[in-house]
């Protein structure tokens, strides 16, 4: 259909703002976003849908046209509800790049349109696809109602008989049809065999849908969710930037032989599906904001006090109904690409916002517990941990390095190929604002000593931070107080409590040699207070002060610190 044809239709309440002369452009599809840079989901011809929750200055215009321009849409149509009317700038922004720009009446959803735009261009195949919007329009709504990918999905299922399942670039199911659930679950092994498979295929270049034959000759046919045009698949640079993030639709059938009709809804239904995976992205902002936020306050060395203050309103985002974190981990990423310019830190950043949700937990919301920044090529992700045993940070951290490796690693290394690289590092679990500046460099230096390991993704933990290690000279500052934070940060919290005098009673008992009687007498106690005392120093700590390896860490740590 011409964009032209859109004005036709008084029901869509469009109105022209600029473009008559570029009325006759073809409309291929249609995409509804608020993302500031929608660029890696566009594939050109679409009318572009937004309701302008990314404009908050009059530059963020010429950007967004821009965007829009290199991508080659057909046209922008901006909603009226956020801002009651379109911007000037963004008017001006639209006739200097020769964009068409229409407005869209607060009263008319983007639904409506959407479902006239994909009848039009799809009249050829309307008996399928328009069972698809009739049915999934909720899908295409704003507000909670949505219904997310598993509403589009059961339509494969129940009109079609397909079984259908939406996976991250890693393996994660993101959403399943109900025919799918009806029956085996695709095992672990499988979904990270496919997302690896897909993610080699679009490295080699190769049109979809990607074919797998896997079990007992079962085949299974890959779709990249929003991706473009069969016969232009994407090339290095653009392909670098977002093939480690992509969602993937799964669907068991063999689509070699589908007709052109067929394949062509399956991208429409990938289409709609990108749909959900724009807002899980455009609901992150916050959390990145946050998260930024945070990591420039540590960086600047800002007063611990500062950076409370910040830690407490990220908290309640990220632990709803909790109010506050009890301790945080820091994980840091860095995605590094030989021969080219691309930028690794945006890469790493939405890496990371997948790879951090538990890989057993169906659906995007267990995201929105995590915050990722990125600065350069790196990213650093804030994990709040809601409570852990003993209340002690080196109880079992919730994010394991060797975890982390384990689920994502055979997936991950098709997508980078061989001129990828992901490395990641892990730091312990700490108590406080205090020991967040030592957090990061802990899990910068973790990364650091992955990255000196062969392989495209390597990761590695604070545990490998051994003690000895903290004594050599190259090791930065923030490191030996992330160690020091982690043996006395729990006693100096619980002194401030209780009034326990734990950390000096601790630096008696070192300096009596382990003595009971020797320590008792010097603190004036009785030697079972001694006992309580040493056993609560065990307990909040995780040592054993009968140990000579843990006695030499606290008196590091005493000493360090």
């Amino acid at each position: 259909m011409r964009l032209r044809a859109l004005l036709d239709t008084d029901a869509l309440g469009l109105r022209l703002l600029g473009g008559e002369e570029e009325l006759d452009r073809t409309v291929r599809g249609v995409m509804t976003t608020d993302l500031r840079d929608p660029s890696r989901y566009l594939s050109g011809g679409e009318l572009v849908l937004t309701g302008l929750a990314w404009h908050r200055e009059p530059a963020d215009s010429e950007r967004f046209v821009r965007i829009l321009t290199a991508a080659g849409v057909a046209g922008l149509a901006a909603g009226e509800a956020e801002l009651g009317s379109v911007p000037e700038d963004l008017m001006v922004a639209c006739a200097r790049h020769r964009l068409p720009l229409f407005s869209v009446v607060e009263d008319v959803s983007f639904a409506s349109i959407t479902e006239h735009v994909v009848r039009q261009v799809s009249s050829e195949r309307a008996g399928d696809l328009a069972a698809v919007v009739d049915r999934h329009r909720r899908l295409m709504s704003a507000g909670p109602a949505g219904g997310g990918p598993e509403v589009v999905l059961d339509l494969l299922g129940s009109d079609l008989d397909l079984r259908a399942w939406v996976l991250s670039a890693t393996g994660r199911q993101i959403a399943g049809s109900a025919l799918a659930g009806q029956g085996p679950a695709l095992p672990a092994t499988l979904r990270a065999r496919l997302a690896g498979e897909h993610l080699a295929a679009v490295r080699a270049g190769r049109r979809w849908p990607h074919r797998v034959t896997a079990g007992a000759g079962t085949t299974y046919s890959l779709f990249p969710v929003g991706g473009g045009g069969r016969e232009t698949p994407r090339e290095g640079h653009e392909v670098r930037q977002t093939v480690l993030s992509e969602w993937l639709l799964v669907v068991e059938a063999d689509a070699g032989d589908w007709p052109e009709e067929r394949l062509d809804l399956l991208q429409g239904v990938t289409q709609l599906i990108a749909v959900e995976r724009d807002r899980r992205d455009a609901a992150r902002t916050v959390r990145r904001r946050l998260a930024q936020e945070v990591l420039e306050l540590v960086q600047a060395s800002a007063p611990p006090a500062e950076i409370a203050a910040r830690l407490r309103v990220a908290a309640p985002v990220l632990l709803p109904g909790l109010g506050t974190a009890p301790h945080w981990q820091v994980v840091v990423a860095r995605v590094e690409w030989s021969g080219t310019e691309v930028a690794g830190g945006p890469v790493a950043q939405a890496l990371l916002e997948e790879i951090l949700v538990d890989p057993t937990a169906p659906g995007p919301e267990p995201s929105d517990r995590i915050a990722v920044a990125h600065t350069g090529d790196e990213a650093v992700a804030l994990v709040p941990l809601p409570a852990l045993a003993g209340d002690a940070p080196d109880a079992e951290p919730a994010v394991r390095a060797d975890a982390l490796l384990a689920a994502v690693r055979e997936p991950l290394a098709h997508g980078l190929a061989d001129d990828g690289r992901l490395t990641i590092g892990v730091s312990a679990a700490v108590l406080s604002a205090e020991g967040l500046r030592g957090a990061v460099e802990e899990a910068r230096h973790a990364r650091r000593v992955a990255a000196a390991r062969p392989g495209s993704v390597c990761a590695a933990g604070h545990q490998e931070l051994a003690s000895h290690v903290l004594l050599l000279p190259f090791v930065p500052d923030d490191v030996r107080r992330a160690f020091t934070a982690r043996l006395l940060d729990p006693l100096r919290e619980y002194d401030r409590r209780h009034r326990a005098e734990l950390v000096p009673t601790l630096e008696a008992f070192l300096a009596a040699d382990g003595s009971w009687t020797r320590c008792a007498t010097r603190l004036h106690l009785h030697v079972n207070t001694l006992r309580y005392r040493v056993g609560r120093i065990e307990q909040l700590t995780g040592r054993d002060l009968s140990r000579l390896e843990d006695k030499l860490d606290f008196f590091l740590a005493l000493r360090l610190g």
